[in-house]
């Protein structure tokens, strides 16, 4: 089966797929040779001719064709490689552009299973099947072709045979794809279940709902099973079908032969192989026929907001939001309406309201994670939209509640701001965010490895961190996203050092934590409620 969709995807790797082509045309043309050297040599024998010429023959074809197949299969690591290498690329990448906004609306679990297991399972199809899909074209055709003008009879029955192989099996192609995407389906939604139940663990452990969620998951495992087995059970009927008619075609070739047996019998054999070939590549590169609809959904999902901007990040930071509002897609109401405010240059704004009052809607607009559905946001002036989005991002450091923090060392996650900073660099930024001392008393400083989101260390130095990082970025515009959750004595001081110099938006639930803003407004229920200055 070529699906037309996998092998538009196949356009940066044809070279590779082109070479794993060549060498299994010279692989079967080894097996063709050698299949007619034995021929020769067995005709030889019978007649009472030398076969020692022949058989040394025979001998260099089969050493030639080890050689070969040792290439043919340097050739398809490396091509299936460069597949899983350049699609997960793409992927990343096209994730990257989606954003925030994208990754809200879907499972973290059912993304991961496409970008690992769906991005494993084309690397077969294309290294493997596809190249043995022209192998399996040609050389069949070529022998079948040939032994027309041997013996025709034969041929013709083998060619009918070659033919059914190729063709019957199709029939079911409907239906197994789509019972393999009901499987792809519910493994991606198993794999996501079970991602959440190890994140959320300790939870579970707290409501006692471990077993409850063990036996969701065992019910979902089963369904899995029975999706497999329909699948199989139509696989095996096409595979049954296939070996009855390379068997039939083998032996019918022979009963209507004339006296050249041994050369039929050879010649079916290698006729066949290439078909026998393509149903084992088949069955590996399936997975990723079955991945494909996750994979082109990433690939064809349109970004929230386009990244069509040319300009520069202006000299001036100020930051002026007018008449602006919002609506989440399918929501019943704005999440924000009218909101205008200036943020001016080196100032501090905060934005105070309860949960759900639009406050953290209002700094993803300032990130442009989603373009205002009325009014505008400038920066120095300058319409969000007319920022490319690097340079946009490159311009704002953002602290948010929940400080993420990757597995590895200290010093790779503050490096994450700025990749060329060097160990100095790194341990000013941490002295002024109030995080020296403590990564200093750590086994190995910085260069120790924290664990998942950094959960070996407390909400005030994860904070601490996330400021460090801040700082390093050099961002003219900060964002402090409800980062004061964790507040102590050192995370505040470090909090105050780092928006010096910088403008601010500092989002918070409680009028307290803000107390130095030079502006401080109310937002409830999307609208301002209440402003004053300083």
């Amino acid at each position: 089966m070529i699906h037309r969709r996998l092998f538009h995807l196949a356009g940066s790797v044809k070279g590779p797929i082109a070479a794993c082509v060549a060498l299994g045309l010279l692989v079967s043309g080894a097996y063709v040779a050698q299949a007619l050297l034995l021929a020769a040599a067995l005709a030889a024998l019978v007649a009472g001719e030398p076969v020692l010429p022949l058989l040394a023959w025979a001998f260099a074809v089969i050493a030639a064709r080890g050689a070969l197949l040792w290439a043919r299969e340097l050739v398809t690591v490396r091509a299936g490689a460069l597949v899983r290498a350049r699609l997960r690329d793409r992927l990343v990448g096209r994730l990257a552009e989606l954003g925030p906004a994208h990754l809200a609306g879907t499972r973290t679990g059912q993304v991961q299973t496409t970008l690992v297991d769906g991005v494993e399972g084309l690397d077969p199809y294309f290294s493997r099947y596809l190249p043995q899909v022209a192998v399996t074209f040609c050389v069949p055709v070529a022998l079948v072709g040939w032994l027309f003008t041997v013996e025709p009879r034969a041929a013709a029955v083998l060619g009918a045979a070659v033919a059914g192989v190729l063709t019957i099996p199709r029939l079911w192609d409907a239906t197994l794809l789509r019972r393999g995407r009901a499987r792809w389906t519910a493994f991606s939604e198993l794999a996501a279940d079970y991602l959440e139940a190890m994140q959320g663990m300790a939870t579970l452990r707290a409501f006692g709902a471990v077993h409850r969620l063990g036996t969701r998951l065992a019910d979902r495992a089963h369904s899995l099973y029975l999706t497999t087995m329909r699948q199989l059970r139509i696989s095996l009927v096409e595979t049954g079908i296939s070996a009855f008619l390379v068997q039939a075609g083998t032996v019918g070739a022979i009963l209507v032969g004339g006296e050249s047996l041994f050369l039929i019998l050879l010649v079916s054999v290698e006729c066949f192989r290439p078909v026998r070939q393509l149903s084992e590549a088949w069955h590996a590169g399936y997975l990723g026929i079955t991945a494909v609809d996750g994979i082109e959904r990433l690939l064809r999902a349109r970004p929230a907001v386009p990244d069509e901007g040319d300009r520069a990040f202006p000299s001036s930071p100020e930051i002026r939001f007018e008449g602006v509002g919002f609506t989440y897609p399918d929501a019943p109401r704005p999440a924000v309406s009218e909101v205008s405010f200036t943020v001016k240059e080196g100032q501090t704004l905060a934005l105070v309201g309860p949960s759900g009052a639009g406050k953290s809607t209002l700094a993803a607009l300032l990130q442009r994670h989603h373009d205002p559905s009325e009014g505008r946001i400038t920066i120095g002036g300058v319409d969000l939209r007319d920022l490319s989005l690097d340079a946009l991002r490159s311009g704002i450091a953002v602290v948010a509640q929940d400080t993420y923090l990757f597995h590895g060392t200290i010093a790779d996650n503050l490096r994450l701001a700025r990749p060329q900073a060097t160990d100095d660099d790194l341990v000013d930024a941490a002295r002024r965010a109030g995080a020296h001392d403590f990564v200093s008393a750590l086994p190995d400083g910085y260069g120790t490895r924290l664990g998942e989101r950094g959960a070996t260390l407390s909400g005030g130095q994860r904070q601490r961190l996330a400021i460090a990082r801040a700082l390093l970025t050099d961002a003219p515009i900060l964002v402090l996203d409800e980062a004061t959750s964790h507040v102590d004595l050192h995370t505040e001081q470090a909090m105050n050092l780092v928006r010096q110099g910088r403008t601010c938006l500092v989002i918070a639930h409680r009028l307290a934590t803000v107390r130095d803003a030079d502006q401080t407004i109310t937002i409830d229920e999307g609208t301002i409620t209440e402003g004053r200055a300083a």
